[in-house]
């Protein structure tokens, strides 16, 4: 669990996470080193505009998926100088769809109005819920409407657009909630990563990474952003080529379809529930 007055000690010093940004606290907070060692972290050279000021508002919500959250939030944690928020209902734990507890550092009505960048996270039962929650969606939407990059992964794309910021863009989302994204009036798209203007969408639970990196990049350029993946050394090679509907074995990909029969059925009611009470 993160612990709420360690991150907000960070934050106040502009990082808050074991990445690129952290390391310039600790260079300035550590022990000096032995006299004939030379320093842990020396900074001195990094580029001036790989500082910046931005903020980063991060949804939180019951029953999201938590890596939906981690990976990107490590990756804009690493931008130097950033402030990252994780903004829920209110300040309780929210225990996700793995149990793994996250504390939130502000409430929904405590975020600022207009956020460099507003994440949504996905998940299944969760996301179903959060999606008929009106204070959620109504704050998606006013914040969405005033952010300058508009966020998501996995089926937090799906959340997105039942707050009506997905009506015309192309987006993509877990392949799970794929066939769901037109009841938004969003144009599908099977990429890991979709930019349409200020709309920035992943696919499934890890890439959230990817999509953090793309967002490091526009913000900080190329080679800060291959910094970081290095420093990550995010280099996969995973053990079997079965993440995506295209390379797993027919018989994978038959099977988990079926685990979730009705959630593309559910996803579509609510988001013609939406439209009619309007």
């Amino acid at each position: 669990m993160i612990d709420r007055r360690t991150f907000a000690a960070f934050a106040a010093l502009g990082a808050i996470a074991p990445s690129l940004a952290s390391a310039r606290v600790r260079a300035q907070t550590a022990a000096p080193p032995p006299p004939d060692l030379p320093p842990v972290h020396d900074m001195s050279a990094w580029p001036a505009d790989w500082t910046g000021d931005e903020l980063v508002v991060m949804l939180a919500y019951p029953g999201m998926t938590a890596l939906d959250l981690a990976g990107p939030q490590y990756m804009f944690a690493s931008l130097a100088g950033a402030k990252v928020l994780i903004a829920a209902k209110t300040l309780d734990p929210v225990v996700t769809d793995t149990r793994l507890s996250i504390l939130p550092d502000i409430t929904l009505d405590e975020v600022p109005s207009a956020p460099t960048i507003l994440f949504v996270p996905g998940g299944i039962s969760g996301t179903l819920k959060a999606m008929e929650d009106e204070e959620t969606i109504a704050f998606l939407a006013a914040t969405g409407n005033r952010a300058t990059y508009v966020t998501s992964v996995c089926t937090g794309a799906l959340l997105l657009g039942q707050a009506g910021l997905l009506a015309g863009y192309r987006a993509t989302t877990h392949w799970l909630g794929m066939g769901a994204l037109p009841a938004f009036g969003a144009t599908a798209v099977s990429e890991r990563v979709v930019t349409d203007r200020n709309r920035i969408t992943g696919g499934g639970v890890t890439a959230g990474i990817d999509l953090g990196l793309a967002l490091l990049g526009r913000l900080r350029g190329d080679d800060y952003a291959r910094a970081v993946q290095l420093l990550a050394e995010y280099a996969p090679v995973p053990p079997y080529d079965s993440g995506t509907l295209d390379t797993a074995p027919p018989q994978i990909v038959a099977r988990m379809q079926a685990m979730f029969p009705g959630f593309e059925a559910h996803v579509r009611a609510i988001a013609q529930r939406r439209r009619t009470a309007r």
